[in-house]
């Protein structure tokens, strides 16, 4: 019974991680390894601290009213002075870009948190890793935390929470050498936004086969094809390890008989791996149906977490957030990628109905650099929810 008993504390105790070493270095926790120290720097950088600098958060003063993005909240903290709330958050006004951070490494983004105001479509996410010149994360923010329809529904899983009222959470590890830097972009033309943030990094030593995240968005409004690609273009060595998908259908019925078709590593016309149905794919089964209705669902991989309904009056204008996480299940691919899904429903007779959906996506992988130029992001007229 002894042996049987040290046999589970070791199976509990022992760290699982995809960057484990000799020497843990803190760059990737979970409940296996918290109780290992390790000689980690803990960062965190907001608009009370641009540059997350030991011992110089809140030190924002109400006197510097005038300069921009420095005391915007000088009015509510005038009778207090500094160190009380001076500047929780920066504005970006239209056609605008703002640096949130700017980290000289070697580390680790390990939690980002904000909540943009305005139009999610119309700001935009980018992360430059080591000096680059080219994002290697590119996304409008609403669908890079899986809120592609500007609409508010609660999203709990490991990697990505949407919380109450619109709290966005990402908790993806992003190793990076050098440096990291990240910005945001209003391209609206009309209105500014607000943005709080906090975005929490560790410093320490990067393990040399740590890979880089990236994340690409796609959008076809509407789809001709009815063969929606998520991703191509990959090229060189990594992991894919998830997909988020804003989908809209355009028909009445049932919508998500698709494949999805992974290309890897030199496939041409047939893939190495081919799913069996969209809703089979994300987790679900039987149209995500009980009891004659969709079904929302969240679970810490995968989801359909997001169902808008119609009124009654033009039916087929239901709109779905899903997600699908391979965490525990990474698509790995030695030279290149290439995923795509069908846009499939039912029309009478039992026969499937090529389907002109619209849909939008967002592509979650790490690989090594350097990695294929993105296509360019469309301006707000074609990433506008209609």
């Amino acid at each position: 019974m002894k042996k049987i008993l040290l046999v589970l504390l070791m199976a509990v105790l022992l760290p699982v991680t995809a960057f484990s070493q000799s020497r843990f270095n803190g760059l990737d926790m979970n409940m296996g390894n918290l109780y290992r120290l390790s000689d980690a720097k803990t960062r965190s950088i907001s608009p009370e601290n641009f540059t997350g600098e030991k011992g110089r958060g809140g030190m924002a003063d109400p006197a510097d009213k005038d300069k921009p993005n420095t005391a915007n909240a000088f009015n509510a903290a005038r009778d207090l002075g500094q160190g009380w709330k001076v500047n929780p958050y920066v504005r970006i006004k239209p056609g605008e870009t703002f640096t949130m951070a700017e980290i000289e490494g070697p580390g680790a983004i390990q939690h980002i948190w904000m909540t943009p105001t305005g139009k999610w479509r119309f700001s935009i996410l980018r992360i430059y890793w080591d000096g680059e010149t080219e994002p290697s994360v590119e996304c409008p923010v609403g669908d890079f935390f899986g809120m592609g329809w500007n609409e508010y529904s609660p999203l709990v899983s490991n990697a990505v929470c949407v919380n109450p009222g619109s709290a966005f959470n990402c908790y993806w590890v992003m190793p990076f050498r050098k440096k990291c830097r990240i910005t945001m972009e209003n391209v609206s033309d009309a209105d500014a936004m607000t943005l709080y943030y906090q975005i929490d990094y560790t410093l320490t030593e990067v393990p040399s086969d740590a890979a880089y995240f990236h994340t690409q968005f796609r959008r076809l409004n509407t789809n001709t094809t009815s063969d929606y690609p998520i991703i191509e273009g990959i090229k060189g060595k990594g992991q894919f390890v998830g997909v988020y998908m804003a989908w809209s259908v355009n028909n009445n019925g049932w919508w998500g008989e698709g494949e999805i078709k992974f290309f890897m590593d030199g496939d041409t016309k047939f893939p190495t791996i081919c799913g069996t149905g969209t809703e089979d794919y994300f987790c679900g089964s039987y149209n995500f149906d009980r009891e004659g209705k969709y079904t929302e669902f969240c679970t810490p991989y995968s989801g359909l977490h997001q169902v808008i309904r119609p009124d009654g009056t033009y039916r087929s204008q239901q709109r779905f957030g899903m997600y699908r996480w391979h965490i525990m299940d990474p698509v790995r691919f030695e030279k290149d990628l290439k995923i795509t899904i069908q846009d499939l429903g039912w029309r009478q007779g039992g026969r499937y109905l090529k389907q002109q959906s619209d849909i939008a996506s967002v592509c979650y992988w790490y690989q090594s650099e350097p990695h294929a130029r993105f296509p360019k992001l469309p301006g707000w007229q074609q990433l506008e929810v209609n």
